[in-house]
């Protein structure tokens, strides 16, 4: 697809958004959840996640993502309004949870590393969207919950088993507690806390970062966590090291060495 092209394609994606915005600029992708009072996450905000994600991870002039909530709130979990319907029509809820993985699915795999700044309630999915990301980033008002037992349902638990100790998480399923921002950095879930006026651009400064290295060495990264996550310690060597050989002969790899030998910064492909 010529640039032009593309351009056009993405300029129309990013104008049918009703949920979300993305704005990029110098390599960075902020997407904002903007779905008001509470950016709760319905279907049509689901697939745009999917949407957008899918889309950014492909594009070259992003190398990283920064994920946060317009106003208050990151986000308030699933829209409730929308269960009742999935029960009285044969095959809704298996499309339904399809989606819901999709949604996680997708951020968790996009090829660019995403940054989750948690402005304010992370609840139920809203937790788990922000547990998808690669890094965690919380403003000190910020809290996350996993409130499912409060309206008889249960899910999360795989997802905040990745970041919260076992005793930890359970208690946060067990009992839907708020676990505030300095709480969660104190437990390890969190990179920082930090008041919320200075989350978003601590957010982008650490995005701008990831971008100034060698896109293809960082993606290269992104998927050795992902694979590596599940395997053995030599198993999930064994394929960090197949990255690294692939790496070994890449423009970005050769550029990276030099500019290191010359004590400049590197310049790669797209800038």
């Amino acid at each position: 697809m010529h640039a032009e092209a593309a351009s056009d394609t993405e300029s129309q994606m990013t104008n049918a958004l009703e949920c979300l915005t993305v704005d990029v600029s110098d390599f960075v992708a902020t997407v904002t959840i903007d779905r008001p009072p509470v950016n709760a996450q319905n279907r049509r905000l689901r697939e745009e996640i999917v949407a957008v994600f899918d889309s950014l991870s492909d594009r070259a002039d992003v190398r990283a993502i920064v994920l946060t909530g317009a106003g208050k709130t990151f986000s308030a979990g699933a829209d409730l309004k929308e269960r009742p319907g999935l029960a009285q029509e044969a095959g809704a809820y298996p499309r339904h949870n399809r989606l819901v993985r999709a949604s996680f699915d997708t951020v968790m795999e996009c090829a660019k590393p995403v940054i989750a700044a948690v402005n304010g309630a992370a609840i139920g999915a809203g937790c788990v969207l922000a547990l998808c990301c690669d890094i965690i980033l919380v403003a000190e008002d910020a809290f996350f919950a996993m409130t499912e037992v409060d309206v008889g349902l249960a899910g999360g638990v795989s997802h905040v088993r990745r970041f919260f100790r076992e005793s930890d998480a359970r208690m946060l399923i067990y009992t839907a507690r708020r676990v505030r921002g300095a709480e969660l950095y104190r437990m390890g879930v969190a990179s920082d806390c930090v008041p919320g006026e200075r989350l978003l651009g601590l957010a982008q400064e650490i995005a701008r970062e990831i971008a100034s290295k060698s896109p293809s060495a960082v993606q290269a990264a992104k998927r050795s966590f992902n694979v590596t996550e599940g395997l053995e310690l030599r198993d999930g060597y064994r394929f960090e090291q197949s990255q690294t050989v692939a790496l070994a002969s890449s423009e970005d790899t050769k550029e990276a060495q030099l500019a290191f030998a010359e004590k400049r910064r590197p310049v790669f492909g797209g800038g």
